[in-house]
């Protein structure tokens, strides 16, 4: 099955248990897909040597899980600003329960054996951070949610910085395209007003 295909069979997101594995799923490709994308491309004819050597491998893994945190808070931020206009004056009620079912989403996961303990809990807070910034401003359009993102995702990358500072625009515009084609997935798929109260409580 192919990854647009996922996205038209995909069951409705009415509850919190579904919306997680949404995020997930869709965070996970995010970060894998891009990372590892990339850095096949940027080895060009001596990728298949390059994805060899033990040491790039490593490097590969943990910039995958640095990606991820950044990945979550990508995908959190065009989901909740697609609920924020069904929740009408529970919107705050609904920000702080998407901040919670996004880090329950990533505390699915032990610390990753590339990273420290606190790195990974310095990444969790990052995203914290990062979503309650979402109460201080506007909803975005899921094309301009990646601009804030953008220089942290790329560094992250294994890749001397000289080239990958060369190609910033390329990697941008490949979050854009796909937090795009994510978003749209999830306006296919989701019960807004079943979510809203999932995740906000009775009004």
């Amino acid at each position: 099955m192919g990854f647009f295909d996922m996205f038209r069979r995909g069951a409705p997101i009415a509850a919190r248990e579904p919306l997680m594995d949404f995020l997930d799923q869709q965070s996970a490709f995010l970060a894998q897909k891009g990372v590892y994308e990339y850095s096949r491309a940027r080895a060009g004819p001596h990728a298949n040597l390059v994805f060899r050597d033990k040491n790039f491998l490593t490097a590969l893994g943990k910039a995958r899980w640095q990606a991820f945190p950044l990945a979550l808070a990508m995908v959190g931020e065009a989901v909740e600003g697609q609920l924020r206009p069904a929740a009408g004056e529970r919107s705050g009620a609904l920000l702080q329960g998407m901040i919670a079912a996004v880090l329950d989403t990533l505390d699915r996961y032990p610390v990753p054996a590339e990273m420290t303990a606190q790195d990974w809990d310095a990444a969790r807070h990052a995203l914290e951070h990062d979503l309650n910034l979402l109460g201080l401003s506007p909803v975005k359009r899921a094309m301009d949610i990646p601009a804030r993102f953008i220089d942290r995702y790329v560094a992250v990358i294994p890749i001397h910085e000289k080239l990958r500072d060369k190609d910033t625009p390329t990697i941008h515009n490949y979050l854009k395209t796909n937090l795009c084609n994510i978003h749209e997935a999830f306006l296919r798929r989701a019960d807004s007003a079943a979510l809203v109260g999932a995740l906000s409580g009775p009004p």
